[in-house]
């Protein structure tokens, strides 16, 4: 918690999940959690210095809203509507981040996932 001196108000710091909280609040096992990081699918809002990931509040929006696709599409059918979806609604143009590069980064390779059949979980499997 921090203080503004000019409000006189304490900033209440924004809350941070990690992946462990995430699979006891959600249908999603950890392996799908981390697949769906790597996809860019939900995305890090930052990393303990220990190396964990830590997600905010937004990523329970998107994990329900790949719930829902996922009921009719696959996964690389998602990813392009989550990134259309994430375009319009921030003005941005082209990958968003955590897109393909961070799937090569993470992967170790040039190949993509989504493209080779990738063995992704879906939450049906978990």
């Amino acid at each position: 918690m921090s203080w503004d001196k000019t409000s006189h108000r304490l900033q209440v710091p924004a809350k941070r999940y990690r992946i462990g909280e995430l699979v006891r609040c959600s249908p999603f096992s950890r392996q799908t959690i981390h697949n769906y990081t790597i996809m860019g699918l939900i995305r890090e809002a930052e990393w303990t210095e220990g190396g964990h990931r830590l997600y905010d509040e937004s990523v329970f929006d998107r994990l329900s809203r790949i719930m829902e696709l996922r009921e009719n599409m696959s996964l690389g059918e998602i990813r392009r509507i989550l990134n259309e979806e994430d375009r319009k609604g921030k003005g941005l143009r082209g990958d968003s981040p955590g897109g393909p590069r961070h799937v090569e980064r993470a992967a170790g390779t040039n190949e993509n996932p989504l493209s080779s059949g990738g063995g992704f979980m879906s939450p049906e499997a978990t």
